[in-house]
């Protein structure tokens, strides 16, 4: 099992769904809204990703516990750990028909869907807003579920 990782990433995250900004693509005879993150969001995200060190990022497979530290410069924003446990992931760009994603970034983790426990916490320091980051791997909790010995079951109590 890999190691856990900490860091600091030093900022102050902006909330992701609270500072959603509505834009309109596509062609004129068939616009669609879609939100967006903020220029604070997005500002935050750009910065946060780069000062992961390359020893964190160590693609870790399976489910991971994240403990943060938040340390805002007020008490006006949200405590929201969304765009943190999406800059810990990896990143990826649409490619082309022989290769359909390509990495751009390795993560922390793969994706934020291993994420199965948080702890978050939230600190006022008004002259170094910052996340402190820890990621722990642990042990996955649900075994692989064999569905043959159930089928019986599971055919008579929805017939």
């Amino acid at each position: 099992m890999p190691d856990a990782v900490r860091f600091t990433l030093y900022g102050q995250p902006a909330s992701k769904a609270n500072s959603r900004n509505i834009a309109d693509v596509g062609p004129a005879d068939n616009r669609r809204r879609i939100f967006i993150k903020s220029k604070e969001a997005l500002a935050f995200e750009r910065d946060a990703l780069r000062q992961v060190p390359p020893a964190a990022r160590q693609r870790i497979e399976g489910p991971v516990r994240v403990t943060l530290w938040m340390w805002y410069a007020s008490e006006r924003p949200d405590l929201d750990e969304s765009l943190v446990l999406d800059v810990l992931q990896d990143r990826w760009k649409a490619g082309d028909e022989k290769t359909p994603r390509v990495l751009l970034q390795a993560g922390v983790y793969r994706n934020d869907r291993q994420v199965r426990e948080k702890h978050v916490y939230h600190g006022i320091d008004l002259l170094q807003p910052r996340v402190e980051v820890l990621v722990e791997p642990i042990l996955a909790q649900q075994q692989a579920l064999e569905l043959a010995p159930l089928r019986p079951v599971l055919e008579s109590a929805f017939a």
